[in-house]
């Protein structure tokens, strides 16, 4: 019986312009200079590769994703290549595997931050990839995510015999390690969590994908329960930073992948409403590229699989974005009823039980700020709705605490946005200035991107002077030639 061929591999090999002969060589060469000069793959191994769909044994896997990684300009993993680092046994997941299993979490986060400092290093950019659909990370992930996790502790992975292969010339050799040193990588998450806040995520990506990758490699040794519990919460809040950063940046599929990881780190650690908070962020990354059904999908995923023990100020947070995708859909009355639903989660949140530390962002400037957001989004189909998104707006700004910088820049634009909508040009011309005094001080992609949504609202007061004056310095203040992202499904 033939066998089938590897399109993964074929679709992606396809993309590179190579030949199968070209290929081969290239494998022989980065083998050779990776340690391995016996390795001997020729063209009609190549071929059987992508045409029968035969594996290879390591390191040649590695070797490709490395390979592909750098021609392509993007994270190229050994499972995009469709090889998996153990034979199938049961039915192919729907979705890049998902979800895998526990043992892979660690390998597949330490493999996907080797490629992305790869990246990094040769000053190549994530794209190219595309952006899979919230169904389908939902429709995979769903009965897994509810489900009692099981943190295998006492089982560590030495079996693996492709842990650790990538193929990476300054690979950090991780070791065990105990509570004082992960105490400290807790206290790095605060720092690069609120250097984010303040600056966006452009400066300090590869700091955090770095930090990442390192405890990637702590996760492959034996701790005792409870320091693993801590280390695999560490490598869910590095992920979910690193995640957030490249979105911030316009890295999509590279940020999408890291939420993923994140869910996946959160869950082995026993928390899963860190796992839905990590798939939140995929949801919002979702409606600010314009596909609201599918954060409504992934909405879905992040509430069923939070489970009973998130507190309310964390369920609150969840509603906001679900409501803003709402909005984005035009649906007002659904957007109204869950906001109002966020404001009683949030006020029923009395304290007693201290927040995680990341939920201490979410406070009552983000919720005005949120809702701000919604309402603006809104107007777009209701003009009316702009007057409470301008009143949400200035209760954000009021209690902004420093250094939230990027949220601040939000919410002046947030506000802008809604006075130009609302046909008052002379307030919004004064809001969109203060934006622009912070908006040079951050690398947030993200705040050109609602600079571009509110220079359009601009263009029906095109013949008013300081409005002239205010599309002149928008167009000084966005980059030249904004990259695209392409974010096909």
């Amino acid at each position: 019986m033939a066998k089938e061929s590897n399109t993964r591999l074929a679709d992606l090999f396809a993309l590179t312009g190579w030949s199968k002969g070209e290929l081969a060589r290239l494998v022989n060469r980065q083998a050779a200079a990776s340690g391995h000069p016996q390795l001997a793959t020729d063209t009609s191994r190549v071929r059987r590769w992508i045409e029968t769909g035969e594996s290879p044994r390591e390191p040649v896997p590695s070797v490709l994703a490395a390979l592909f990684t750098e021609r392509l300009g993007r994270v190229v993993t050994i499972e995009d290549l469709g090889f998996d680092r153990h034979r199938r046994t049961g039915k192919k997941q729907a979705v890049d595997d998902l979800p895998w299993a526990p043992e892979r979490t660690a390998a597949v986060l330490t493999e996907f931050t080797g490629m992305d400092l790869m990246l990094n290093r040769r000053g190549l950019v994530g794209a190219g990839a595309a952006l899979a659909a919230g169904s389908a990370i939902s429709g995979a992930m769903y009965d897994w995510l509810r489900a009692d996790p099981a943190l295998a502790a006492d089982n560590p992975s030495f079996g693996d015999p492709f842990a650790g292969e990538v193929i990476s010339s300054d690979r950090y050799e991780a070791a065990p390690v105990g509570s004082e040193e992960i105490e400290a990588l807790e206290r790095s998450v605060e720092v690069f969590r609120a250097w984010d806040a303040a600056r966006g995520g452009g400066l300090q990506r590869k700091a955090v994908v770095g930090q990442l990758n390192e405890v990637g490699g702590m996760l492959s040794y034996h701790h005792p329960a409870h320091l693993k519990r801590r280390l695999w919460g560490v490598a869910a809040n590095l992920a979910v930073l690193a995640g957030w950063m490249s979105h911030d940046v316009g890295l999509e599929p590279t940020a999408q992948k890291y939420f993923v990881i994140a869910a996946h780190a959160a869950r082995e650690g026993g928390d899963r409403p860190r796992a839905g908070e990590a798939l939140s962020r995929a949801a919002r990354q979702m409606v600010h590229l314009g596909r609201p059904d599918d954060a409504l999908d992934l909405m879905k995923l992040a509430k069923s699989g939070s489970g009973e023990a998130t507190l309310p100020r964390t369920r609150a947070m969840l509603h906001t974005i679900e409501a803003w995708a709402q909005a984005s859909m035009g649906r007002g009355q659904a957007m109204r009823r869950t906001l109002g639903e966020a404001e009683e989660l949030f006020v029923s949140d009395n304290g007693d039980v201290p927040p995680p530390s990341w939920m201490q962002n979410f406070d009552e400037a983000d919720l005005h700020g949120m809702e701000a957001l919604a309402f603006r989004t809104l107007a777009e189909h209701d003009p009316s709705a702009a007057n409470t998104a301008q009143h949400h707006a200035k209760q954000a700004l009021e209690l902004r605490a420093t250094g939230h910088n990027r949220s601040q820049i939000f919410d002046y634009i947030s506000l802008a946005s809604a006075c130009f909508i609302a046909d008052d040009p002379e307030q919004a011309d004064s809001y969109a200035r203060l934006a622009l005094l912070a908006i040079g001080q951050t690398s947030s992609h993200r705040t050109w991107d609602r600079l571009r949504e509110m220079y359009r609202l601009t263009g029906r007061y095109a013949d008013y002077t300081r409005i002239q004056d205010l599309r002149a310095e928008i167009q000084t203040a966005l980059p030249k030639a904004p990259k695209s992202r392409n974010t096909s499904i």
